[in-house]
């Protein structure tokens, strides 16, 4: 029985750290190149993440404030879920066009259709900004004292990070508030609908193939970002243009082979990972 046990946590050990599990902050990745390249990464971690020049986190977007999407182009086309993309969807039809049920494809610019509140956040830059978050919180504080403290420095924090800038940001909590991330972001309004496919593909499945391995893929629906023309965050307008991201992900279709190395990046919303 006892080489049984052992036989099965040596296995999981070995599946555990052959997946490489788990949820690592961009800011961080550097922790992890090492291991990574050996996973067969080409890449390195200044690639997945940077400030100071055009890496991956600039193609990966916070799409409506609860799913992730990944620029594709360069003129601003985006690609997320379908059931992202649903309200959107739901939005522009009507009995005589239900895109829901047909799906939707704009043959030009000129055919795609603008959003009402749909936005979409690009990170400029992740910082630990634990100490500050934390000055002046005591050990004998009561837990309504220490957040109030917190909130009183992470309001501070935000409006001297993004004074001047145009930015938004925000601070969360991470490794249940232990430490804390100031989120920079640059926020754009004009998101408008560019193709989907008909829901019988789009939800194929329902929740389970949403969350499930193996999965369809026919989940995804198209958008493109529009910027004022100085490539920067406006409200709608037929004066605007498509937006010209710092990086976008070519799309590849040669396939995957076994092996491959694999990432996933984007906003997982919660994780416990």
């Amino acid at each position: 029985m006892k080489k049984i046990i052992l036989l099965f946590l040596l296995s999981f050990s070995f599946v555990f750290l052959r997946a490489g599990e788990g949820m690592w902050i961009p800011l961080l990745l550097n922790w992890n190149e090492s291991e990574m390249k050996a996973m067969g990464m080409k890449l390195s971690a200044d690639d997945l993440y940077s400030i100071n020049h055009s890496s991956l986190k600039d193609a990966v977007v916070h799409f409506n404030g609860g799913c992730t999407g990944e620029i594709i182009s360069p003129e601003g086309l985006l690609i997320t879920n379908h059931h992202c993309g649903y309200s959107e969807i739901q939005s522009h039809s009507t009995v005589q066009n239900d895109y829901l049920t047909n799906g939707f494809w704009a043959k030009s610019k000129m055919d795609e259709l603008p959003g009402g509140d749909l936005y979409v956040s690009i990170i400029v830059e992740i910082r630990n900004v634990t100490d500050s978050v934390l000055f002046g919180v005591k050990k004998n504080m009561t837990e309504s004292e220490r957040q109030k403290k917190v909130e009183e420095n992470s309001k501070k924090i935000n409006i001297a990070a993004i004074q001047g800038t145009g930015y938004e940001s925000y601070i969360k909590p991470f490794y249940y508030g232990n430490e804390y991330y100031l989120f920079i972001v640059e926020t754009f309004e004009d998101i408008r609908l560019v193709g989907a496919p008909p829901s019988s593909i789009g939800k194929f499945g329902g929740d389970t193939d949403n969350w499930m391995w193996p999965r369809h893929t026919g989940d995804f629906s198209l958008f493109r970002i529009y910027a004022g023309k100085d490539n920067k965050p406006a409200k709608y307008s037929s004066d605007n243009v498509p937006y010209k991201p710092k990086h976008f992900f070519p799309v590849s279709l040669k396939g995957v082979s076994e092996g491959d190395f694999t990432i996933v990046y984007g906003f997982p919303g919660r994780t416990q990972e």
